[in-house]
C-alpha cells in the first residue's frame, strides 16, 4: 500500500447500524485501497446483529480502525440520527491533524483507487471543499443503474471534505437534508462542491439512495419534508419530483417527494433558520430552472470565487 499522497492525511469517519449483512464488503474495499487512510472511526450505533463482532475482528487485523461504541437507541434513525453518530466519531479526533475528512456509509463497495483519485483532483483544484464519486445499485438482472445524483453535490453516502472547508461551513447540521446544505454552504462561501461519474470513483450503493429501513417510499417522503425543511421552492420541488417520477420506483417515488414537500408545507414545519441562506439558495433554483442546473452551477461558481477566503 503507499503512503498518502504527496504526505496528505485523509481520515473516514462512519456511522453505523446493524450492517453485518454487507459491511465486511466496505471493510475490504477500504483495506484494499490504492492510499488507505491515516485513521478510520467507526461508530457502532448500538448495533444488535454480528456488526460488533465483525468490527472487531477488522480492528485487530488493521491498525487504522478504531471502534466507537454507542448505546442502542432501539432503532436506526436517519438525518439527526447518523449526524449524531458521525459526530460522536468526529469528537475523538483532532481535524488539525489530516489534510481531508470523509463521512463514508458501511454499505458501499468502493473501487481501489477511490480516495487516490480524490485527493488528486483535490490537489489539482485548492477550491473543491467536498466530493465524491457517483453512486450505482444492483437493478434487475444485476444490471448497476446509477442513483442519478446531480455533478454539483457530494453524495451523502460519500462526502469527501477539505479539513479547511468543513470547519468553515460549520461541520454538518443535524437534520434532514445535513448532505444538501452542506454543499450549498460551500457554495455561499466560494468552494466548489463536485461528483465524477468517472468509471475508477463509480461505487456500488448497496442499499439505494432514499431507501428506508420502512421502504424506499419512506424514504422518499423524508427527501421532501427535507427539502421543505432547507428552503426549496415550491417550483423547484415540483420539477424536481417530475423528474424524479422517471425514476425507479416510477412515478410514486416522485409523487412520495412532492407529498412530503407539500405536507410540510401545509402544517408550517420549522425551516433552517438562516433567510440568508434561503435567499441564496432560491436564487441559484430559479437559475436552475432557467438556464438548466450545469449552466447556472457554472455561472454561480464563478461569480462565488470572490468570496473564497481559505485559511480565514
Amino acid at each position: 500500500m503507499s503512503a498518502p499522497a504527496q504526505g496528505r492525511r485523509y481520515v473516514l469517519i462512519s456511522p453505523c447500524r446493524n450492517e453485518a449483512a454487507v459491511v465486511r464488503r466496505t471493510l475490504d474495499s477500504v483495506a484494499t485501497q490504492s492510499v488507505r487512510p491515516a485513521l478510520w472511526v467507526i461508530v457502532d450505533d448500538g448495533s444488535t446483529d454480528a456488526t460488533p463482532a465483525i468490527l472487531a475482528e477488522y480492528a485487530a487485523r488493521y491498525d487504522f480502525i478504531r471502534v466507537v461504541r454507542r448505546e442502542d437507541r432501539g432503532r436506526r434513525s436517519v438525518g439527526p440520527g447518523v449526524v449524531e453518530a458521525f459526530y460522536a466519531g468526529y469528537d475523538t479526533i483532532d481535524p488539525a491533524e489530516f489534510d481531508y475528512l470523509c463521512k463514508l456509509d458501511l454499505d458501499l463497495e468502493l473501487p481501489p483507487r477511490y480516495f487516490e483519485l480524490l485527493i488528486q483532483r483535490m490537489e489539482a483544484e485548492p477550491r473543491l471543499g467536498t466530493c465524491s464519486g457517483k453512486p450505482y445499485y444492483v437493478g434487475r438482472g444485476g444490471r448497476l443503474v446509477s442513483e442519478g445524483c446531480g455533478d454539483e453535490t457530494s453524495i451523502g453516502a460519500s462526502k469527501f471534505y477539505r479539513v479547511e472547508c468543513f470547519l468553515q461551513i460549520g461541520g454538518l447540521v443535524r437534520e434532514v437534508m445535513w448532505d444538501g446544505l452542506d454543499c450549498h454552504r460551500c457554495r455561499m462561501l466560494g468552494w466548489i462542491a463536485r461528483s465524477w461519474d468517472d468509471p475508477g470513483l463509480r461505487f456500488l450503493h448497496l442499499r439505494p439512495m432514499g431507501s428506508s429501513e420502512k421502504g424506499i417510499v419512506t424514504g422518499r417522503l423524508r427527501h421532501g419534508r427535507g427539502q421543505y425543511f432547507l428552503g426549496t421552492g415550491l417550483a423547484y420541488m415540483t420539477a424536481s419530483a417530475l423528474y424524479r417520477m422517471l425514476r425507479p420506483p416510477l412515478v410514486v417515488g416522485g409523487l412520495a417527494m412532492w407529498w412530503g414537500y407539500v405536507s410540510s408545507l401545509f402544517r408550517r414545519t420549522p425551516r433552517y433558520e438562516q433567510p440568508e441562506f434561503r435567499s441564496f439558495l432560491r436564487r441559484y433554483q430559479w437559475d436552475c430552472l432557467l438556464r438548466g442546473k450545469a449552466a447556472a452551477t457554472r455561472q454561480l461558481e464563478q461569480r462565488q470565487a470572490a468570496h473564497w477566503r481559505p485559511g480565514s
